[in-house]
């Protein structure tokens, strides 16, 4: 894999969409919609998902940046790349253990404690009172769960964004590139809403799902630290 050979906007475009299917991001959407989907209003389901989609998108994209201003802060050092290698390494074998070893173990995935309160905060969108209280609801959640599921896509953000610092791009040029990345990272979400509306149905992460999508984010996780490590050069 090199950059220079699968230019940067196609390594953007594959990154992102690996990112976005996360078992952890997708268990709170599929929670959200499995509860809007009693609803029957398909208006109300599209806006309120819409909502915590949006924000979800832009503060992805706020924490990406500021893994983006770090880099370019401290410039090109190569102990910075060797340690975001290793961790990389790490979290991507982490990954792939849960694919032979679901829940056995260390894992990174959403905390146990964290989840009674974003079931709490998902029932108070679906009993708001208005639809103004709903959205709100919708978007302190997508902004709390993105806080809680660092542990689960850190790995590949702060990678890419190693990656974007590596090509000395204008600025304008970094933060167009983040926005492809964040499009193409909300991809699958906006994939599962327009499903939801469309049939009103429920749709579920299974465990097994769950267990491939862990081995594919963390086979390019892997990869990438590898290559960060071992050649980074061809990541220019």
């Amino acid at each position: 894999m090199s950059v220079q050979r699968v230019g940067l906007p196609a390594l953007t475009l594959a990154v992102g969409l690996v990112d976005g299917f996360n078992p952890c991001a997708m268990w709170v959407l599929l929670f959200l919609l499995s509860l809007l989907v009693n609803l029957k209003d398909r208006w109300r389901i599209l806006v309120i998902a819409g909502t915590f989609i949006l924000i979800s998108g832009l503060a992805y994209f706020a924490f990406m940046a500021a893994w983006l201003n770090v880099f370019l802060f401290v410039g090109y050092l190569r102990p910075i790349q060797i340690a975001l290698g290793m961790i990389a390494i790490a979290v991507g074998s982490i990954h792939i253990k849960d694919f032979f070893a679901f829940h056995r173990g260390f894992s990174l995935s959403i905390p146990e404690a964290a989840k009674p309160g974003i079931y709490a905060r998902t029932r108070r969108i679906i009993t708001a009172e208005n639809l103004v209280g709903a959205l709100i609801g919708a978007a302190v959640l997508a902004v709390m769960v993105n806080v809680v599921e660092l542990l689960c896509t850190a790995g590949l953000p702060a990678l890419y964004t190693e990656i974007l610092t590596m090509q000395n791009l204008p600025s304008w040029q970094n933060y167009a590139y983040l926005a492809l990345y964040n499009v193409c990272y909300m991809f699958d979400d906006t994939l599962m809403v327009g499903m939801v509306v469309i049939t009103l149905s429920r749709h579920k992460l299974q465990e097994n799902q769950g267990r491939w999508l862990k081995l594919l984010s963390g086979v390019i996780i892997t990869i990438l630290g590898g290559i960060m490590i071992i050649k980074p050069e061809l990541l220019v």
